[in-house]
């Protein structure tokens, strides 16, 4: 073989990577995507809170816009009975979310609802399954696509991730109790607000899906809300299912016990609030009980503090 034929095959002798080599370039690898990915799981979380309290800042300003028109708050939600003959079940049931669709820029979508009939009518059958970003937190995965199900038939509702304040328990026992801003038949002016708007709890969230513990509680498992009303249950037609579109402080948010009456945000360790100035807050799940309970209160004449 000659000097330059030497030369080149030296020169194009290559040598590749190694057994060991590969693995250590993978090991390397596997270390990198572990310690980035709770980053940006963090980063997307945070990016879903901002977007959840985004959402609360826009039903806000539609509640206040809404007042500002009516001179009122919105009902918690409607209810009228049912016939002469009988007086207990619900014939509307229309919550405060569908009556601040003009305000959230869905007027063509109000338009589409029969108010003279109940919300369970199949007039209003089309309207009330429609999914509504506005009323969805971005954590709240089952909501995005699901339904709140009455009946045998069954009747749909779909869901969404945010509940009128009630106030203090107990919201099936008297529904039209008057402690918060929302109840039955509420008509609640901002004047009636004697702790101040900045001291009252507006809105709070809701995630559905199972309950936290559902064994604590008998035939009861799952979470029920719905943005378009509170429907009676067709088994006890004197139940308004007012929790579909409230909520009370019955346990603070989060909470192991919490049932469908209740706040359960679908972030760890708190849940957003809307104030009654519009504000939005995240009050962590080891708030004071009794503060919770005062913020929930209109008129309680509470002395708060910080919270």
């Amino acid at each position: 073989m000659t000097e330059f034929a030497e030369s080149r095959h030296r020169t194009t002798d290559r040598r590749g990577f190694t057994l060991i080599e590969l693995l250590v370039v993978i090991a390397i690898i596997a270390i990198l995507v572990a310690l980035l990915l709770p980053a940006v799981q963090q980063a997307r979380e945070a990016a879903r809170r901002t977007q959840c309290r985004d959402h609360l800042k826009q039903l806000g300003l539609a509640l206040h816009n809404y007042h500002d028109t009516h001179r009122t708050l919105p009902p918690g939600y409607i209810y009228r009975p049912e016939s002469s003959t009988s007086p207990v079940s619900n014939g509307a049931g229309f919550g405060w979310g569908a009556m601040v669709l003009p305000f959230v820029e869905q007027a063509p979508l109000y338009g589409q609802f029969n108010w003279n009939v109940p919300l369970y009518a199949g007039a209003n059958q089309a309207a009330r399954e429609i999914h509504l970003a506005v009323f969805i937190c971005p954590t709240d995965t089952v909501s995005s696509n699901d339904f709140v199900e009455m009946g045998p038939a069954p009747e749909r509702y779909a869901m969404c991730s945010y509940v009128g304040s009630f106030g203090p328990p107990d919201l099936d026992l008297v529904q039209e109790q008057r402690l918060g801003l929302f109840s039955r038949n509420s008509r609640t002016r901002f004047t009636d607000v004697t702790d101040g708007l900045t001291n009252t709890l507006m809105c709070g969230e809701r995630q559905n899906g199972p309950f936290r513990n559902g064994a604590i509680h008998g035939n009861h498992f799952s979470y029920e809300t719905a943005w378009a009303g509170s429907i009676r249950d067709w088994d006890e037609p004197d139940d308004d299912h007012g929790h579909m579109t409230l909520f009370q402080t019955g346990h603070p948010p989060n909470n192991a016990e919490s049932d469908d009456r209740d706040v359960s945000a679908p972030h760890v360790g708190y849940a957003n609030f809307l104030l009654g100035d519009g504000s939005v807050r995240g009050l962590s799940e080891n708030i004071d009980f009794q503060l919770y309970q005062n913020l929930s209160t209109r008129a309680g004449g509470e002395l708060l503090g910080e919270f």
